[in-house]
């Protein structure tokens, strides 16, 4: 099985920075493609940022410019640094991994594992 840990959230005034990690453990065989999601109060989750395991990433269209997304594989770890928050950036921030590791029949499968959440909240 796989766990991912979340840190970093936290509350900021308006123009801050705050930087999220996220850090998967476990029968891991490879990683691929790393994400980070949001959820704002009475929305949707959606997509923030990805990055192949080739270091290709895409962001969408809002954080371009301020947010980067960053991994490093030796450690298992997705980043987000956050420039330049705004109040509607406010919401539960989630990592997404996809990755190839040993589920609890012992066979290695592929699939997406998603962290608890951690809150970032934006002050105006």
């Amino acid at each position: 099985q796989v766990q991912l840990v979340e840190l970093g959230g936290g509350l900021v005034q308006a123009g801050g920075s705050l930087r999220l990690s996220c850090v998967a453990s476990g029968s891991i065989l490879r990683i691929n493609d790393m994400d980070w999601y949001r959820q704002a109060p009475g929305k949707q989750r959606e997509s923030v940022a990805t990055i192949t395991s080739s270091g290709s990433t895409i962001y969408t269209d809002v954080v371009k410019g301020r947010f980067t997304i960053s991994r490093d594989d030796a450690k298992n770890t997705v980043y987000l640094q956050m420039n330049s928050l705004k109040p509607e950036d406010t919401g539960v921030y989630y990592c997404k991994v996809n990755c190839k590791a040993i589920n609890r029949a012992g066979v290695y499968i592929t699939q997406d594992y998603w962290g608890q959440g951690t809150q970032v909240t934006v002050s105006s």
